[in-house]
Formats: C-alpha cells, sequence, structure tokens
C-alpha cells in the first residue's frame, strides 16, 4: 500500500476544539485511491473507520479506536463558465475559506456569505453548511461521493441530497458514503444577499454604498472575529447548537414572559427560534466550569480554555440542555458530531 497508516496519533491538531485524543490509527488520503486503499486496508483488518476534515464540527470524547482517515485531496478546477453562470469543482480536503476566497479572487459570486466557516469542502455538504442568509443548497451543483458499501462512485444533484437545516442525506447515514469533490454553481455577476443580521450595517459603516461580493466577504470576516473565537486560539466549533424550530403556539407562550424574544418564522407556519438568545436568557453566556465554558461574547459557542476533556465539553452542553428545555420548553439540538 502506498499510503502511510501510523499507529497512536494524537488528534489534537486535527480538531478546532484542540481535544487532546488519541487515533488507534491515522492516515491521510490525497487521491480517490489511497481513499480506497485505506478502506480496504481497515476492512481486512475489521477496523471502524472515523472519515474527517477540518474537525471543526467534531466533539471527541475518548480516544478513537479506529482508522481515522483524513481527507487531504487537493485541486479546484472550473468545469464551465458562459460568462454568467460558472460552475467550480473542489475537492474535498481543500479548506473552506481559502476556496471562498479563490472565488472571489476570480471574480465569482455566491459563497461570499460563508466566508470564515472553518473546516473543508468535503464536509460542507455533510451539515448543509449556512451562514447570513445564504446555504450550501443555494449554490449547489453536484457532488461525487463514494459508496462505501458498494466501492462505487455516485454523482450526486440538488434532490438526491435532501438537504435541510444543518441536515442532509450524508449527515444521517455517516458510514455510507465518502465525499469526495463538490460543485458548486456561482455567478459573475453581484446578486448579493445583504439583508441578514448586520451585513448591511456593517457595509454603512465601512462606507460600502455598491458593496461587490468581496466587500460582502470583508465585512462577514470582520462581523464574525468579533463574535467569534479563533479555534487557533481558543479551541471552539463554531456555533454548537442549532436554531430549534418550534411551533408558533410554544412561541407565543414564550414571547408572553420574554418579549424581547428573537424568531423567525417559517413557510410551514413554524418558528425558528435563535439559539444563542435562549442560552443568554438563561444566564449562560461567559459560563466556565475548569477549562469548559461557554464565549464571553457569543452563546451559542462552547470553548475550551486549554485543557477541557471532550467528555467536560459535553457535560456543560447537556447541563445547557436541560436549562433550556426546563426554562422555555425547547429542545436544543448539538452541531457538532459526537464521538
Amino acid at each position: 500500500m502506498s499510503v502511510q497508516v501510523q499507529a497512536q496519533v494524537s488528534l489534537k491538531p486535527f480538531n478546532t476544539f484542540g481535544i487532546e485524543v488519541k487515533a488507534a490509527q491515522f492516515a491521510q488520503a490525497h487521491n480517490d485511491d489511497e481513499v480506497r486503499q485505506l478502506l480496504a486496508y481497515a476492512a481486512e483488518r475489521q477496523w471502524p473507520v472515523l472519515v474527517i476534515g477540518g474537525g471543526s464540527n467534531l466533539l471527541l470524547t475518548a480516544d478513537v479506536q479506529a482508522l481515522v482517515l483524513r481527507m487531504a485531496s487537493q485541486g479546484i478546477r472550473v468545469l464551465s463558465d458562459d460568462g454568467q453562470r460558472v460552475v467550480v469543482e473542489a475537492e474535498a480536503g481543500e479548506a473552506w475559506h481559502p476556496f471562498v476566497q479563490w472565488t472571489l479572487d476570480h471574480g465569482m459570486a455566491g459563497l461570499e456569505n460563508l466566508s470564515l466557516i472553518p473546516g473543508t469542502v468535503g464536509a460542507a455538504p455533510m451539515q448543509n453548511i449556512g451562514a447570513y442568509g445564504v446555504e450550501i443548497k443555494d449554490v449547489f451543483a453536484g457532488l461525487t461521493a463514494l459508496d462505501r458499501h458498494t466501492g462505487e462512485l455516485r454523482d450526486f444533484d440538488l434532490q438526491a441530497c435532501d438537504f435541510g437545516y444543518r441536515d442532509s442525506l450524508f449527515k444521517r447515514n455517516p458510514g455510507r458514503w465518502l465525499i469526495l469533490r463538490v460543485r458548486f454553481a456561482l455567478s459573475r455577476g453581484t446578486q448579493l444577499h445583504l439583508d441578514y443580521g448586520p451585513v448591511r450595517q456593517r457595509l454603512n459603516e465601512q462606507g460600502v454604498e455598491q458593496p461587490s461580493a468581496q466587500d460582502v466577504s470583508t465585512a462577514i470576516c470582520s462581523i464574525r472575529r468579533e463574535k467569534l473565537p479563533d479555534p487557533l486560539e481558543l479551541g471552539n466549533a463554531g456555533s454548537f447548537f442549532k436554531n430549534p424550530v418550534v411551533a408558533a403556539v410554544l412561541v407565543e407562550r414564550i414571547r408572553q414572559a420574554h418579549p424581547g424574544l428573537v424568531a423567525y418564522p417559517q413557510a410551514d407556519g413554524q418558528v425558528k427560534l435563535a439559539a444563542g438568545w435562549l442560552i443568554e436568557q438563561a444566564g449562560w453566556k461567559g459560563f466556565r466550569d475548569g477549562d469548559a465554558g461557554v464565549h464571553q461574547q457569543q452563546a451559542l459557542v462552547l470553548v475550551n480554555y486549554g485543557q477541557a476533556s471532550g467528555g467536560q465539553l459535553h457535560a456543560l452542553a447537556q447541563k445547557i440542555q436541560g436549562d433550556i428545555l426546563a426554562r422555555f420548553g425547547v429542545e436544543l439540538e448539538m452541531e457538532p458530531n459526537l464521538y
């Protein structure tokens, strides 16, 4: 086998929480052939396999008794460009934010609202990442995945991915599909999304009257840097809880006691609540227990101040979930995958 497999490897550099656990076996795949070799190698030895990208949506609570396969494939290519619509394909191991910047540098709009999100291209469709009014599904043109059951490659279109809020077919079937490359439909025009959150306000503050896609990206990066800690400085996985979608009758009940409730009506009659607002109202913002805590600036973010274990962070998350359920009758769902 051409690819190297290492034993007892620290995963601290490979998860943005900075949790110190070990992988029983660890390898990095740089192309399709290496992926197949590693999966076959693990199958021969009856090892389970954990596939990771940037480790930004992962909470490791114990040493991983498996082959940890890190997707490290690189490559960006333009598949078509008619002067208006551009289809770009990127390998799964490409880091997400540098890829977004590459598209902007090449005059392509569409991904600017998703700037500065940690992780890799291959992980982006897993949970249909989204920010500031844009989700992966809005710019999706297809992907290629390996069926780990049959060894065959399959191309997925938008419908086949069955995207939902922070959800997809791939997230619901974690052991089945391994995403190899993703395609995006971008624009040479400036169809910008400016009306979600403080984006337009930030552009005004920066004196930008006719923003480009790059201007929007710059504004969003500045907003995110103010709100969210840099994982290189303070371990975290970004937003730890999904914004819950609940019945309108529950929203009205909460609003009677909390007139300032942040809520977004949905097309199906339900209402999306701001999980961060609920957590802050419950007094968890800035909470710290040892090295496990809730960020001082953003209640939606759990942080590792240095030596917290995954178990300690998970326990804190469960306490928050229980408190929000007791106070508001709302169940919070964790975003990161637990292992």
